[in-house]
């Protein structure tokens, strides 16, 4: 009986003591959350942990250059030093560049609710004498989505899917609109079933359609004046045209409207835009002096994407033709420059020969109304694999500017004010390109671009000035021939997708 006792008692010290250590003992972590794979918007989607909402990172990182370009990488030497061909111009120019975007998406009662944006980190060396070297970071897009509607900066409405790259890596292919880096906007998407839909909106025109460089609208007034304001041969040979920009600040946003068709065998689609056109007072510091009338400008677009081609799986034919009156910058326009100013050395009896064009909406004369000008453009490519890995495109692109006879005039006279000589003609201009990429991807989303490109001016004055100063490097006093002008363009490009 004692060994009993002793034994039970002995048991029940053992499990205190159990009991006790036990309760020192940290407690139990919670499980761990792990990340789910959503499978509702495609590939790369995950559930972001705690919510119903599903999230997606990408990006690239690009390393590239171009040789004999002008201001960026690709850009062809059409203007600047490289216009020029003197030797402030550098012919190589590097960049690199590393690109982020974040995609969210909720499922709700009203639909998807999506979120994107887009941002650039980018490094440029060489693209100007001024800059040896320049670092930049950009918001290409950031935009929401909920119910058809879009708000914030996404690529216009009026634009085709490719942009202004059909078939080339560069983003300086005229003749059509090019809102690749995204525009400011308010619209709203109807889907009608079977591929079809249609999409209005009201843009942002201060960006993409009116300030860039000197587009927008020019007073001819007064040019070669000593001390005005308006212009000087420094800035026209440099390709600013006669007169200043004297755009006025923004009133009514771009009106742009589309209808598109996406199926298994292409694209089809139809846009067309109202562009407001403004100019400051007939003199830019004094409001007294008056203004003239606002009008409007618009511009159309017709595009066809041909996929599923008897050459090969994954080729496709891209094509897009645009006209605008008044509202320039569909056609010349987006991310490239509406200036161009190239020298060469053909000439006959001077120092050199020139080429000039300058796409702005409209001119005017103090007293007068705004002249608009009128251009058209079409551009397109054929994209080829050979085989799962190589692939090339072969692209062009023609650009025509009309002033009209009453703009021409306008223009041509101011032009011969200010910088005297003895030519005939007109201001309006032609710019055909033609180029062709091709592409190696040894591994999957690392793909390897080689791409090269031409392009003739073709402007519509004969005969020579005798311009006081061409600015940087030109001659004081020199005279200089009105002659077409070409150059070549080309550019390396690595890149890795994420």
């Amino acid at each position: 009986m004692n060994f009993v006792k002793g034994l039970l008692l002995g048991s029940t010290a053992a499990l205190m003591a159990t009991t006790a250590q036990a309760a020192d003992l940290p407690l139990k972590a919670k499980a761990v959350e792990y990340v789910k794979i959503c499978s509702l918007y495609g590939a790369g989607f995950y559930y972001v942990p705690g919510t119903d909402t599903c999230i997606k990172l990408g990006g690239y990182t690009r390393a590239e250059v171009a040789f004999n370009a002008s201001g960026m990488t690709e850009t062809p030497a059409w203007n600047g030093n490289a216009g020029q061909g003197n030797r402030l111009s550098n012919n190589t120019i590097f960049r690199s560049r590393q690109d982020i975007n974040i995609d969210t998406r909720t499922a709700t009662e009203y639909g998807v609710v999506r979120t994107y944006f887009d941002s650039v980190f980018t490094w440029t060396s060489g693209g100007s004498a001024s800059t040896v070297a320049g670092g930049e970071l950009g918001v290409y897009f950031a935009f929401v989505q909920f119910a058809g509607f879009t708000f914030g900066k996404a690529v216009s409405q009026f634009s085709t899917p490719w942009n202004g790259t059909p078939g080339n890596i560069t983003s300086n292919l005229l003749g059509g609109d090019d809102t690749s880096t995204g525009v400011n906007q308010v619209a709203y998407t109807a889907e009608f079933g079977n591929g079809v839909s249609g999409s209005v909106s009201l843009e942002d025109q201060s960006s993409y359609r009116q300030a860039q460089g000197v587009s927008g609208v020019f007073n001819t007034t007064g040019l070669g004046a000593s001390g005005t304001t308006q212009n000087t041969p420094v800035s026209w040979l440099s390709g600013a045209g006669p007169g200043v920009n004297y755009i006025a600040g923004t009133q009514v946003p771009d009106i742009v409207g589309k209808i598109r068709v996406d199926q298994a065998w292409g694209l089809f689609q139809v846009s067309a835009a109202a562009h407001q056109i403004r100019a400051s007072y007939y003199n830019p510091t004094l409001e007294t002096t008056g203004h003239p009338d606002d009008k409007w400008g618009y511009a159309v677009l017709a595009a066809l994407s041909l996929k599923n081609l008897p050459t090969g799986p994954g080729d496709s034919i891209n094509l897009d033709a645009t006209y605008a009156d008044g509202a320039i910058r569909y056609v010349i326009g987006g991310t490239s420059p509406n200036n161009f100013s190239m020298f060469g050395n053909n000439a006959l009896g001077a120092y050199q020969s020139i080429a000039i064009g300058s796409a702005v909406d409209g001119v005017f004369t103090t007293g007068g109304g705004i002249e608009t000008t009128k251009a058209w453009g079409i551009r397109g490519a054929f994209n080829h694999n050979w085989t799962p890995q190589w692939s090339t495109s072969i692209f062009g692109a023609y650009s025509s500017v009309d002033f009209g006879g009453t703009g021409g005039a306008l223009y041509t006279t101011g032009l011969r004010n200010a910088i005297g000589g003895n030519f005939t003609g007109t201001p309006n201009f032609n710019i055909a390109q033609i180029g062709t990429r091709t592409a190696w991807t040894p591994v999957k989303n690392l793909t390897f671009s080689g791409e090269v490109i031409y392009t003739r001016i073709d402007q519509n004055y004969e005969g020579t000035t005798n311009a006081v100063n061409a600015g940087a490097t030109k001659p004081t006093s020199a005279v200089y021939q009105f002659k077409d002008q070409d150059t070549w363009t080309g550019a390396l490009r690595v890149q890795r997708t994420f």
